[in-house]
């Protein structure tokens, strides 16, 4: 984990104005609960994977999806100097992969999901992969913020599990997020990914998973943010006493 000796955002609130002037708001939102965690001039990859299973469809239709994009877009601007968070589509398997750019991100959601037809079941494992293929050929040392969103638990859970506990080595911190009916069994699996035994499962507790509930659009951006961050100073401690960080 690297920090900046000012412990400045990696993308300053002038640049963000210049280039993005629409996420201003959403990014001073974000740097809100980046110093509330303590989180100053820490550095990080952030990735975005987006689920694409059929009852996901409303969510896309309606705006709720850009939205949460442009939330993790703008959280990522405190965290990473490259204004780009990495996209990932997935259903039954990985649908598509792209870049979500500062500047150029608007309707770009909708326009990348609306290209990649079929929305089919929920697998988890395949876009946990993809997301660790990706970092690996980036050859970054830097830990990585994975956000993960879904509005229920995967058909083949076994392979999920084995993918969270076998990503435990590799400075990757899942962040799940549920959308939907807090109540639903469907989220029973993520409460278990959340709680999974260390060491007996994994090195590191490397999950964490919280509700956006029903219509997660209308969750004020600053209680988002606590959310999405809660969990992940506890893993950078962790990581750097497992030396899976340097």
């Amino acid at each position: 984990m690297s920090t900046s000796s000012a412990h400045s955002p990696a993308i300053s609130l002038s640049k963000v104005i210049e280039r993005a002037p629409d996420l201003v708001n959403l990014y001073k939102a974000a740097g809100g609960s980046v110093r509330s965690h303590g989180l100053e001039g820490v550095r990080a990859a952030v990735y975005l994977v987006l689920d694409r299973s059929g009852s996901m469809r409303p969510h896309y239709r309606d705006g709720t999806m850009q939205h949460l994009a442009e939330q993790v877009l703008s959280l990522s601007a405190h965290l990473d100097d490259d204004g780009v968070v990495p996209v990932v589509f997935f259903s039954t398997d990985v649908d598509g992969s792209s870049d979500l750019t500062l500047g150029r991100h608007h309707g770009r959601i909708n326009k990348l999901h609306e290209n990649l037809g079929h929305m089919g079941r929920t697998n988890y494992h395949w876009a946990m992969d993809e997301v660790i293929d990706h970092y690996i050929a980036s050859g970054s040392k830097d830990p990585a913020l994975v956000i993960f969103q879904t509005d229920g638990g995967p058909t083949s859970k076994l392979a999920a599990e084995r993918y969270l506990c076998k990503a435990a080595r590799l400075p990757l911190f899942w962040q799940f997020i549920g959308f939907g009916d807090p109540d639903d069994n469907e989220f029973a699996f993520l409460h278990k990914l959340d709680t999974l035994a260390v060491p007996a499962h994994r090195i590191v507790d490397n999950a964490g998973f919280f509700h956006a509930g029903r219509t997660p659009r209308t969750t004020e951006d600053h209680q988002l943010y606590d959310q999405l961050l809660h969990d992940f100073p506890q893993w950078l401690t962790a990581a750097r006493t497992a030396r899976i960080l340097q």
